[in-house]
């Protein structure tokens, strides 16, 4: 019997051809409209997505035959994983592969902010030179915190200590081996966030947490939007409690209306953190092997 895979969100051909040479029937139908999915999933054994595919409790109860759930990247946060278990569905992903991807972004937003780069851009393109309003700051010898110390948040102390900056780690499951948050946020000139959105890391920073930080502190989110609440973020850029933000992530995306983006002291992108080829390339390579692996168990 033919095993049939439906691939939703794109993937690289490496990928493809993985499952191809396995002898699978692939589909790839990342430009069929995402609300025909539960009409077709029925049919097929394996799905394969990415965060544009929303993996939600009626898309998996059409799914009657499906054995595995892929996702490529660190997060299921777009997976009704426990409705995925009660029909027996293993949920298989790709930590890791974009950590450096993601760190590289991070890093780049820091000293984006730190610089005034965008805003000095969209100053030249009006027409204006107001090179003296663009007054930056060095890194070097300034203070980052970094929330959540796995893959990522070890590859943005690496870049960030070769950038001379002294850095404090807040681990948000584990604190004994690391500086407690409240420590942390009244010394850190820059604070960057690394945490997976689960019920305990939703609104992880809000109001109470963002008074504390040091007055004119710079924030990055290269996350999950919902781990910093938005509203309380929007209304400490606007007080100057937070000098400037810098997001690759929004708690609904694409952002609709986002009071965030008409901030002249906010940067953002459009949540391109694992978007580079090499990042892809290898979590294509990586989840046709699970998605393969999870199915020649579940024959066995």
């Amino acid at each position: 019997m033919t095993i049939r895979v439906l691939i939703s969100d794109p993937i690289f051909d490496e990928g493809v051809e993985l499952l191809e040479q396995k002898g699978y029937q692939v589909t790839k139908a990342w430009n069929l409209p995402k609300a025909e999915l539960p009409r077709i999933i029925g049919d097929f054994d394996a799905l394969i997505v990415r965060s544009a595919t929303k993996v939600n409790a009626n898309l998996i109860a059409n799914a009657k035959k499906l054995k595995v759930i892929g996702r490529t990247g660190d997060g299921v946060d777009n997976i009704d994983v426990e409705q995925a278990r009660k029909q027996g569905i293993t949920v298989v992903n790709t930590p890791h592969v974009a950590s450096v991807s993601v760190a590289e972004l991070a890093i780049g937003h820091l000293l984006a902010l730190a610089r005034n780069i965008v805003e000095g851009t969209v100053t030249l393109r009006e027409g204006k030179w107001v090179k003296e309003e663009l007054m930056g700051v060095e890194v070097n010898g300034k203070t980052l915190g970094i929330i959540g110390c796995g893959s990522i948040g070890r590859e943005v102390k690496k870049l960030a200590s070769g950038l001379g900056m002294n850095v404090l780690n807040v681990d948000v499951c584990v604190s004994k081996e690391f500086v407690p948050l409240n420590e942390m946020l009244p010394k850190a000139d820059f604070i960057s966030v690394h945490v997976p959105l689960t019920p305990h890391t939703r609104h992880f920073l809000s109001t109470k947490e963002i008074g504390k930080m040091k007055d004119g502190v710079m924030l990055i989110d290269c996350s999950r939007g919902g781990v910093v609440d938005q509203e309380a973020l929007y209304q400490a850029l606007v007080s100057g409690k937070v000098k400037a933000a810098a997001l690759d992530v929004f708690e609904e995306e694409p952002p609709k209306n986002s009071k965030l983006l008409t901030l002249k002291n906010v940067i953002a992108t459009p949540h391109i953190g694992a978007q580079t080829k090499e990042a892809q390339l290898k979590a294509s390579i990586q989840i046709a092997k699970k998605v393969i692996e999870a199915l020649e168990k579940s024959a066995s």
